[in-house]
């Protein structure tokens, strides 16, 4: 992947402004680009402007220009900065990324795998999206353009990778599984209709509001141990973490979901006693796909047999 380093695209092509940066993030911009390596990496107050006007609207939303800045001071503003630098296809970036973590991307392969010639493949393969194979309107996408600041790139990378490897297990499953249906006709058989189950609009608009907010990292948990049927001590490798973390982690995160679901059902008219009602619906009845949600950069697929409710209360409003 040496050649990563030597095929940039021109930082200017690539951060050609449509509109000004957002004024409430110039002055920002202007304090942090003194302080850090955004010059280095060719990137204007303006290119720190956008970037930072672009993570704050995913996560903020409106807000006052006191909760704007304390935000973007919790950033991991030269990890950032370095990954945006790279989505826009910086040399110099690139060469300071591939020495700071091509070692340990591999690694994070090798633990994931425990076998050296999967590590390589899955690392290799992680490069390629980082870089930015993928033209997207003509243009080249780096997947490092979605990282944010909000947890270290280390760790986005490690989810990432994660991510890819699940995503690489599920596309096995599904070739087995047809080739199994293939061998005894089961694919040629009539299949039986869908039912139609009436579900409440506004669960799955609550519902999709709180994934949507959901970090990566907490999306792959989810989706790895709900639909994916993945154990505790599965995950915990894949994020090289104890499996006692992730069981804390997922206990707090399906009541957090919870009462984010209600919260949002409240707001759309409903009384504390339906929204309860309506939590008690399969989650395989909602036309919103889930899995798509928890997994945005993985392709679709079908939901683990394992059927999953909505989570029981946890007594709190």
């Amino acid at each position: 992947m040496s050649s990563i380093a030597k095929d940039g695209d021109s930082m200017d092509r690539a951060t050609q402004p449509v509109a000004g940066p957002p004024p409430e993030f110039q002055s920002l911009a202007a304090e942090f680009h003194a302080t850090c390596s955004a010059e280095k990496f060719g990137l204007t107050c303006d290119d720190l402007a956008r970037i930072l006007g672009d993570v704050a609207q995913k996560y903020l939303g409106a807000a006052l220009p006191a909760q704007i800045r304390a935000f973007c001071v919790s950033l991991k503003m030269e990890e950032l900065i370095l990954a945006r630098a790279c989505a826009a296809g910086n040399e110099r970036a690139w060469e300071t990324f591939m020495l700071r973590y091509r070692e340990k991307l591999y690694e994070m392969g090798l633990h994931i795998t425990r076998e050296d010639s999967a590590a390589r493949d899955l690392s290799d393969s992680l490069y390629a999206d980082l870089y930015g194979t993928v033209t997207r309107e003509g243009e080249r996408f780096s997947k490092l353009s979605s990282y944010t600041g909000r947890g270290s790139l280390e760790g986005w990378l490690r989810t990432v990778m994660a991510q890819e490897h699940v995503n690489r297990y599920r596309r096995q499953k599904r070739m087995v599984s047809l080739d199994e249906e293939t061998e005894e006709g089961e694919q040629f058989a009539t299949p039986e209709p869908d039912p139609t189950p009436s579900v409440d609009p506004r669960l799955e608009s609550a519902t999709d509001e709180a994934l949507a907010a959901l970090p990566g990292d907490e999306r792959f948990m989810l989706a790895a141990y709900f639909l994916d049927g993945r154990t505790l001590a599965e995950i915990a490798r894949m994020l090289s973490v104890h499996e006692s973390t992730i069981s804390r982690k997922l206990d707090k995160l399906v009541k957090l979901l919870r009462k984010q679901i209600l919260a949002g059902l409240g707001r759309q008219g409903m009384s504390r006693r339906q929204a309860e009602e309506a939590l008690a619906v399969d989650v395989r009845d909602l036309t919103l796909n889930i899995r798509d949600r928890l997994a945005q950069d993985s392709p679709g697929g079908a939901f683990h047999k394992k059927k999953v409710v909505a989570p029981a209360g946890d007594g709190s409003d």
